[in-house]
């Protein structure tokens, strides 16, 4: 990326005089989209670049909480035994116009039901558009077991079937694989033979369109001037793909980008000090792990895996990496979220009895094996490379030879889905229910479509879990939750590394950003000053 980046975007966008004005924000992201329809990855690198910008979903959070509040949907009604849910659709909401398409009507019922049963059945003519691809989180979720029907009541009414209650249905329609797309853009795309257009070159109801893309370089996108929730503020939003954290900052402070992603725990002293930037700042639902692959020795080993808990020193890794910018982490989600079960005791540093474990495990003189570290950024890890040789000289102590080995982001992503991987360094950022953190991550359903990379399949833990679930008392639920953590906690999949804190570095002319409990960064609310 040259130096004068910011000027040169800005250039792109100015060609005129009456252009001269325009609004250009550059966001120094950490990576690039792993596809550009989200219902086809659990990436929030993707997220931010897709569902975020450019699409929305029948339910929103509110930015900042976990509230919810309507979006596509203007209302809706749940029946009194929880398996119905009638929604009354937004009038007027415009679909974008591309060079490829101009939408003929508003966003409508036919919308709703394809964006579902595209995912949901495997007859459907866009279910197997993308080569390679699936629809993961929507299996992660369970929805093909949870939703029996969708119906199109009238034209703004759309009510969801479900085969039993499910508490978390509400929350889960606020999530990326819920995004909703353009029935008809589908149909036109089909007619002309390019029907895998609508996953690459997307059209969405949200704040911003789609301009251009240039791999691990740019994706530039311009404000829709008919978005239903207001235009942005900005005119035009460039994300400037920067996968090393120095090279956002540098680009942060030399006024070249405005907001920059996920900055290094060392910076942020740097960042509070300097009069032209301002951290924001918000406690973030996440969580960092090692997934164990619990199908392949010796980590189908209970023992192993507690083994490799107890060699893991968090404290030093807080020390050293976060900084201040974390806590370290025992459970699955974090302790903001409702139902996390505090009496849980932490696997204690304790050397000598990881090695004794080890040896009653079958394991005396340890074993060689490879660890997988992240290549990015996330929310929840600001530093893969530095914590996996961090935790490569604990394991060496009780005689674990960890080979540290990473990818580019797309194939880490695809190639842990497979469980190619012995253990692997990941995260999981969430909304506002516990089933977001348990459901995608550790249910058996999820060993199938790839997001337990653990594949780890309890039944005890899936019981709980399922019966959770269907249940409509939140007190209920919360005692079943925190059954569910101690089976976890015993069984040991993962490492649970650290929960941390959201700290969004941005330039002071920006005004109006608000952090996503999620960890996604939302533009449509951004101004600049001159």
């Amino acid at each position: 990326m040259k130096k004068h980046f910011l000027a040169m975007a800005v250039g792109l966008f100015c060609a005129s005089a009456p252009v001269l004005a325009a609004k250009t924000l550059v966001y120094c992201s950490e990576g690039s989209p792993d596809v550009f329809n989200p219902q086809l990855s659990s990436s929030g690198t993707t997220f931010d670049a897709t569902a975020v910008q450019m699409l929305n979903r029948l339910v929103q959070t509110e930015l900042g909480t976990t509230k919810l509040q309507p979006a596509l949907a203007e209302s809706w009604d749940i029946s009194p035994d929880g398996t119905q849910y009638t929604f009354k659709l937004r009038r007027g909401v415009k679909f974008h116009t591309t060079a490829r398409f101009k939408p003929s009507r508003d966003m409508n019922a036919d919308d709703v039901l394809f964006s579902f049963q595209r995912q949901g059945d495997p007859n459907h003519p866009f279910h197997k558009v993308a080569p390679g691809k699936n629809f993961a989180y929507y299996d992660d979720k369970e929805m093909g077991k949870i939703i029996d029907k969708i119906e199109k009541v009238d034209d703004y009414t759309v009510r969801f079937k479900l085969k039993r209650a499910d508490a978390p249905f509400l929350v889960n329609l606020t999530l990326a694989f819920a995004s909703i797309f353009s029935a008809e853009y589908a149909d036109k795309m089909k007619a002309a033979g390019t029907p895998e257009v609508i996953d690459t070159d997307i059209v969405g109801t949200g704040p911003f369109q789609f301009v251009s893309y240039q791999k691990d370089a740019t994706i530039r996108y311009k404000a829709f001037d008919q978005y239903w929730g207001g235009r942005p503020k900005i005119d035009n939003l460039v994300f400037a793909i920067t996968p090393d954290a120095s090279v956002r900052f540098a680009k942060l402070k030399a006024g070249e980008c405005h907001v920059m992603a996920f900055p290094k725990p060392a910076d942020i002293a740097v960042i509070k000090a300097d009069p032209n930037l301002r951290l924001v700042s918000l406690d973030g639902l996440n969580v960092g792990y090692i997934g164990f692959q619990t199908e392949k020795k010796p980590f189908d080993s209970k023992l192993v895996r507690q083994a490799l808990n107890l060699a893991t020193d968090k404290q030093a890794i807080m020390r050293t990496v976060f900084q201040g910018s974390g806590r370290a982490a025992k459970n699955p989600f974090p302790p903001s979220m409702w139902s996390y079960n505090d009496k849980i005791v932490e696997y204690p540093f304790d050397l000598e009895k990881a090695k004794a474990m080890l040896e009653k495990a079958g394991y005396p003189k340890g074993f060689e094996m490879d660890l997988w570290y992240l290549p990015v950024s996330r929310p929840y890890n600001p530093d893969g490379k530095r914590i996996a040789e961090l935790i490569q000289a604990d394991w060496a102590k009780i005689g674990v030879k960890a080979n540290l080995v990473t990818y580019e982001w797309g194939e880490y992503l695809k190639r842990s889905k497979k469980g190619e991987h012995q253990a692997v360094m990941l995260g999981w950022s969430a909304g506002a229910d516990p089933d977001d953190f348990l459901g995608p991550n550790l249910s058996c359903d999820a060993v199938k479509s790839g997001g337990n990379v653990a594949h780890w399949c309890n039944a005890e833990f899936d019981a709980v879990f399922q019966k959770a679930k269907v249940n409509t008392k939140q007190s209920e639920r919360s005692k079943l939750y925190e059954r569910a953590q101690e089976v976890f906690h015993e069984e040991a999949p993962w490492v649970p590394l650290a929960h941390t804190v959201l700290l969004t570095p941005v330039r002071k002319e920006v005004k109006g950003y608000i952090n996503d409990t999620a960890s996604n960064h939302y533009f449509h609310t951004v101004d600049l000053e001159k």
